[in-house]
């Protein structure tokens, strides 16, 4: 097979979980022989020159003798990590003839090369092959060890190669196979994790009904209580009370976890999942971030399930302030100067707070030792916007002896129990906003519920009213309240929130206070 002038081939270029086909061009031209490599490459992709060049001489194949010249395209676009070398490789053996530029045709490659030539996985492979079947792509080449992952996305055919010298056979060269053994992907560690039991808390009974109305209707919660309340407790049990992620959902947590490197995204998980960051840690922790890949945090990681923030008031006021936007609009984006990256952060925050610094303020058991401004500050770093926005506010206390001997003497409520009243209520949310782009409680503008038709009667909602009148609640609290409201319906099994809805969504809302 003659050499060409240009070779081309397709990779994928990740800004966030979306990803952007690049072109690869590899020109052979008349100057010094060497190998220049261009179109904005970061440190790891621009190694890719020494990468390629030992795994094509490693592979049996010679580089080009002539000086080669592999452009990245749109030039504009940063390029970042090893995942390129796959298809920069296919575009050199195209241009020197090892394979035909149509046998390539539409094939998106994505891998890293070891120096021997065999392919090593790379992150992100899911939402890169996501990106080529949006554009139509009919193939996709990746290393074995990926290849599970790969395969989750319908649609699109997965070609898993060990080596370049395998790519080069698939692509038509004229060659005897050599028998390599594929590069595995880090170990993978698996626990099993079993759900604790809502059975488990007793004494509670009040915050137990809260945690079912939080999952009901994916409603923000905060608790606060001394240290023994329960708060942790609770929170653990919240994610086993919420149904399973549908497909979108599951695909995108899986994208997450994928970007992340983690090793278990061979299958969608699709329980909901569950992040409880340390309270030291940074808002680019949190959110997300980084100077050159722009990486997802522990918000990220959560979409779709719950975000756990324990010793809330221990956390940066920026940290927790930064989670404000994420929380009105389900998405979060960090920019940058070259970039901008768009991240899923549908996430339900649960945050448990101390009364005070030593965690002794209005409990029986002992004197609080803070001093009145002290303590007044410790809660004051949750901020009144961020507070705005959580819809169930509880205040616990520690369990006591008559209490637990009383529960000791009924049936408790089990996760099992709990999540069929949380389905019933969902389906019935599901029902009622059928033909809308929204499904849970929480994600209903207030507007919609306000207008015309969907409007409650001005009996039931005359205390909402009040307390809008006398500046108890902000314009936000009053929709929240609403969907509050709407949620207990539900969980009731009526049409519509009745004036009792309204008072016990308020008093879920201003207990803490």
């Amino acid at each position: 097979m003659t050499a060409e002038p240009t070779g081309r081939s397709t990779a994928v270029a990740l800004l966030g979980l979306h990803g952007r086909l690049v072109e690869i061009e590899a020109a052979l031209t008349n100057q010094k022989p060497g190998f220049r490599l261009v179109g904005l490459p970061d440190a790891a992709l621009r190694e890719a020159q020494v990468r390629v060049r030992s795994a094509v001489e490693h592979s049996g194949f010679e580089m080009p003798r002539r000086h080669l010249t592999v452009n990245l395209s749109p030039a504009a676009l940063p390029k970042h990590g090893s995942a390129f070398d796959l298809g920069i490789a296919a575009a050199i053996l195209a241009t020197e003839g090892v394979v035909h530029p149509a046998a390539i045709g539409d094939t998106v490659h994505i891998g890293e090369l070891a120096l021997d030539g065999r392919l090593r996985p790379v992150p992100g492979v899911l939402p890169a092959v996501l990106a080529a079947r949006r554009d139509g792509r009919s193939t996709v080449v990746v290393p074995t060890a990926n290849r599970a992952e790969a395969e989750l996305v319908s649609g699109i055919r997965v070609v898993g190669v060990p080596s370049l010298r395998e790519l080069a056979i698939f692509h038509g060269a004229d060659l005897q196979p050599v028998p390599v053994e594929p590069v595995a992907g880090p170990a993978v560690r698996r626990t099993e994790y079993t759900i604790p039991d809502l059975a488990d808390v007793v004494g509670a009974d009040e915050a137990v009904e809260a945690l079912i109305v939080a999952a009901a209707g994916g409603h923000h919660m905060l608790m606060v209580g001394p240290p023994g309340a329960g708060k942790t407790m609770l929170a653990t049990r919240l994610p086993g009370l919420l149904p399973d992620l549908d497909d979108d959902a599951a695909l995108d947590a899986g994208c997450v976890r994928s970007l992340l490197g983690d090793p278990e995204v061979s299958a969608l998980d699709r329980r909901p999942p569950w992040a409880a960051p340390h309270h030291g840690a940074t808002q680019a922790a949190i959110i997300g971030g980084g100077s050159g890949v722009l990486r997802p945090g522990e918000a990220v990681r959560a979409s779709g399930g719950v975000l756990f923030l324990d010793e809330a008031p221990e956390f940066a006021v920026p940290v927790l302030d930064a989670l404000r936007q994420p929380l009105e609009s389900g998405r979060i984006t960090i920019e940058r100067a070259s970039a901008t990256a768009e991240f899923p952060g549908r996430f339900q925050l649960v945050l448990a707070a101390n009364p005070c610094p030593c965690g002794r303020w209005g409990t029986r058991e002992g004197t609080c030792t803070c001093p009145p401004e002290k303590r007044r500050r410790y809660l004051r770093r949750l901020s009144g916007p961020l507070m705005d926005r959580i819809d169930i506010q509880l205040r616990l206390d520690r369990v006591t002896a008559v209490q637990l001997r009383t529960a000791e003497e009924r049936a408790t409520v089990s996760t099992a129990q709990a999540r069929q009243r949380v389905l019933a209520a969902r389906a019935r949310a599901d029902e009622r906003l059928a033909g809308t782009p929204w499904r849970r409680s929480v994600e209903v503008p207030g507007a919609w519920l306000r207008a015309p038709g969907r409007r409650l009667d001005p009996q039931a909602r005359a205390p909402l009213d009040r307390a809008l009148e006398i500046g108890r609640l902000t314009m936000r609290g009053y929709d929240r309240v609403l969907r509050l409201a709407w949620t207990l319906a539900d969980l009731d099994g009526v049409d519509r929130p009745a004036r009792a809805h309204i008072g016990r969504a308020l008093a879920l809302r201003e207990e803490s206070a």
